[in-house]
């Protein structure tokens, strides 16, 4: 696809103004994603009495929906951004609240909720428009040096987190509380702050190891692997020792036959074992290709909103990738969080092209050293 520089139409300016190397790196992830979907998926439908490529199909239905969203999103400008990031935090937060009265309960957690026939799950949805939001708070605070920008982005974050809690959902809890102090020592706070969030941080960890028998469960199987039933971790180192360097070969692996999330939480081990290593390693190495790339191109932002909202997006996705690699091969207790474009999953697919196409449109280059507005 080639346009002329002085060709002024929206696609025009939209192609020699967006990210085009995170854009490629993405399509490529989404490829893979069917790949491994293809790979992982079909003994785990067998299982559960489907045909052997239900969830193949379904993630190929998916992903061209999610590269539409993630391309529609990339052509707004920060304020539009902004705006729809308003809109769309007020629709996920009460979808998000529904879920505890609504929603449907899967593995003792109600996360889902059924819309026209589809099940969808808010809190994906709730945590790049979170994010947006809090950040144009925390900017506004910031340049009009007024507190109350910063109070109501905590009291967001709270009233956010005990929404989630309720669920419970403690994963994606700590994912955008990360995020949120990301944006407060970008904007500058005190570093007396920073370590006073730090110890929150901490404290809450441990309280949640007191409070959620099932973040208690997994903490005492990760740090004692011999008291509980750590199964899937366990089948997943496996499955690396068994692939090597390069692997066994497409459709070679066994792991999948046997772990119940094969083509979700753990098609990381899948790729493993039949990729080897060395296919892991590019896959990290796409991942954090991604992100720095963009924290390159937010940081030299001279709008505030737009580094803030940018870099809490980014940190959103590359903490995701990071948090479910990390828990398969057992360097942190199991989180439940899909590996992106890569683990089976609708709203988990669509809502991440939604955040990377985000982090697009706030990262076009604009004219006059800015970036599109």
């Amino acid at each position: 696809m080639t346009f002329k520089r002085t060709d002024t139409s929206l696609i025009s300016c939209w192609w020699w103004t967006v990210d085009r190397w995170t854009l490629g790196t993405i399509l490529g992830l989404a490829l893979i994603g069917i790949l491994l979907t293809m790979a992982a998926s079909p003994a785990v439908a067998e299982r559960l009495g489907l045909d052997a490529f239900y969830f193949a199909r379904r993630q190929a239905a998916y992903v061209p929906a999610a590269l539409l969203v993630l391309l529609a999103t990339s052509l707004l400008s920060p304020r539009g951004v902004c705006r729809l990031a308003f809109l769309a935090f007020a629709a996920a937060l009460l979808a998000t609240i529904a879920t505890l009265f609504l929603g449907d309960e899967v593995k003792g957690a109600t996360r889902w909720l059924r819309i026209f026939g589809v099940s969808v799950q808010p809190s994906e949805f709730l945590k790049p428009a979170f994010v947006i939001v809090s950040a144009w708070f925390v900017a506004s605070g910031r340049i009009r040096e007024d507190i109350s920008g910063f109070a109501v982005a905590a009291l967001l974050l709270v009233g956010v987190a005990g929404v989630l809690l309720l669920q419970p959902d403690v994963g994606t809890t700590v994912l955008i509380a990360g995020a949120w102090c990301l944006q407060i020592f970008l904007a500058g706070c005190p570093l007396v702050l920073v370590g006073l969030l730090g110890l929150l941080a901490v404290g809450g960890g441990v309280a949640s190891v007191f409070f959620f028998p099932h973040v208690r469960e997994r903490w005492d199987n990760f740090v004692d692997p011999s008291k509980g039933d750590g199964y899937q971790v366990d089948r997943a180192l496996e499955a690396f020792r068994s692939g090597g360097l390069i692997g066994r070969g497409p459709g070679e692996g066994r792991v999948k036959e046997v772990l119940p999330d094969a083509h979700a939480d753990f098609i990381f081990a899948v790729a493993g074992e039949e990729f080897g290593v060395i296919a892991c390693m590019i896959l990290v190495g796409l991942f954090a290709f991604i992100v720095l790339q963009g924290f390159t191109r937010a940081l030299k932002d001279n709008d505030l909103f737009v580094m803030l909202a940018a870099s809490g997006l980014l940190a959103l996705f590359g903490a995701q990738a990071l948090m479910n690699m990390a828990s398969t091969l057992h360097l942190i207790p199991p989180k439940g969080i899909t590996l992106p474009f890569i683990s089976y999953g609708g709203s988990a697919t669509i809502a991440l092209a939604w955040n990377v196409g985000l982090v697009l449109a706030l990262t076009r280059e604009r004219f006059g050293g800015g970036r599109t507005g």
